[in-house]
């Protein structure tokens, strides 16, 4: 077994998702940890994997991922227990291990780790449906960096309108957490040694990951398309408009974002209507996953979005965004994540629904001060939802909660990973 490895925080951080991971493996033949590169998948397996006294084997190394490509059902024969790590290297294993747990289904077998949306790629057969259950692992989220609860999206469902949060945190502050962003190997350097780190990340997950799941020859375009994406993070996701500024036809666009999805650098957020309007507009917004990359791609440190012309509002509601879809991976709501838009310039930010059809609408303002008009948006949701609506939040860098009516009220950002279990 891997040993685990300690943090550059300085410990090993506990993550959200342990929980679901160690139960999937009561009742599950197969589970997979799947999430970006760097985000700390190994070190979550590798810490689970030693308690079961599982076997290691990584596909990252040469030798034993051309031990699996030559034989794959010799490869994942005969131990009781298998974790392996980066199993998109060789998809053929997973026929492997279907007949493997066919023949003998007791739960917990195998536990993978993929770095791209395994059963996404291309040309990969039928795999593993009913045997295997797939948990999302992102880059550290806000509450695991700090050790604090994470349970703003159970409590926001719970408790509408009588949520409350207090917070010591200033604009300042969430500037810094916005520009460290969350991959483990990241968070404890020192501002210029992240911006080498993040600038490595991304040349080698275009260099090596991109383009070997797809077979392109046109890395420059890939990085240039990622910075023009990073550039939109919060705002609409028109593969048009970047055809005609990479000077490349719509359906190769849409293929790099499909690809740039895949190995997680970016996150589609879709478009919420459930037939309110027909004005309602069906085009997705788009986040990146991290967004100390995204911050990264576009040269702005701590000091220039300090700056009061600092581009930190489309930023921040993709910090937001990124920080609400990590909780929707261990959260007791079982909820999707969308955004809202009309053709009349009617917006919000943020829609959670879960699946009794109640939602929690949120807008991000990265300012200390809220006004009415703020809740415009939120207004015309709740006009349209009814009782549907549970509360209406405007997310702000101020430290108060304040009512602004019944239904809705400005919270500090900092519930997100402040508030407790309700």
């Amino acid at each position: 077994m891997a040993p685990a490895q300690q943090s550059p925080i300085g410990r090993i951080l506990p993550r959200h998702a342990t929980t679901a991971v160690t139960e999937a493996l009561e009742d599950t033949r197969v589970v997979l940890i799947n999430g970006a590169r760097q985000c700390g998948k190994s070190t979550l397996v590798a810490k689970i994997g030693g308690q079961l006294g599982a076997e290691w084997r990584s596909l990252d190394r040469a030798t034993t991922r051309q031990a699996a490509t030559f034989d794959p059902t010799e490869f994942v024969a005969g131990a009781d227990r298998l974790v392996i790590d980066e199993v998109q290297r060789v998809p053929e294993l997973l026929l492997a291990i279907k007949e493997t747990v066919d023949a003998d289904p007791r739960p917990g077998r195998f536990l993978l780790t993929g770095s791209a949306r395994v059963l996404g790629l291309r040309g990969l057969p039928d795999a593993l449906p009913g045997r295997m259950e797939t948990i999302e692992l992102w880059p550290l989220s806000q509450g695991e960096i700090d050790e604090l609860p994470d349970a703003f999206v159970d409590a926001a469902f719970a408790l509408g309108p009588r949520l409350h949060h207090t917070s010591t945190e200033r604009r300042s502050d969430y500037i810094d957490r916005l520009t460290r962003g969350g991959f483990p190997e990241a968070v404890a350097r020192t501002a210029r040694r992240r911006e080498r780190f993040l600038d490595s990340y991304v040349a080698d997950l275009i260099n090596r990951d991109v383009i070997q799941l797809s077979e392109i020859e046109r890395g420059p375009e890939m990085r240039t398309l990622t910075r023009l994406v990073a550039a939109r993070s919060g705002q609409l996701l028109v593969p048009g408009t970047l055809g005609n500024e990479l000077g490349l036809p719509q359906p190769t666009v849409k293929r790099y974002l499909g690809l740039l999805e895949e190995v997680f650098l970016i996150k589609r957020i879709p478009a919420w209507s459930r037939n309110l309007s027909s004005r309602a507009i069906a085009t997705p917004k788009v986040a990146m996953v991290d967004s100390g990359i995204a911050a990264n791609l576009l040269g702005l440190d701590a000091d220039s979005l300090r700056q009061p012309a600092g581009p930190l509002g489309p930023l921040l509601e993709g910090f937001v965004a990124m920080e609400l879809a990590r909780q929707l991976t261990w959260s007791q709501q079982r909820a999707e994540l969308y955004h809202y838009r009309t053709k009349d310039q009617v917006e919000v930010d943020i829609v959670l629904e879960n699946r009794r059809g109640q939602v929690v609408a949120i807008d991000v303002k990265a300012a200390s001060t809220v006004k009415g008009e703020d809740f415009r948006g939120l207004r015309h949701l709740a006009d349209r939802l009814g009782d549907d609506l549970q509360i209406g939040i405007v997310l702000y860098t101020g430290q108060q909660t304040l009512p602004f009516g019944p239904r809705f009220r400005a919270i500090p950002i900092s519930a997100l990973w402040e508030t407790p279990q309700p």
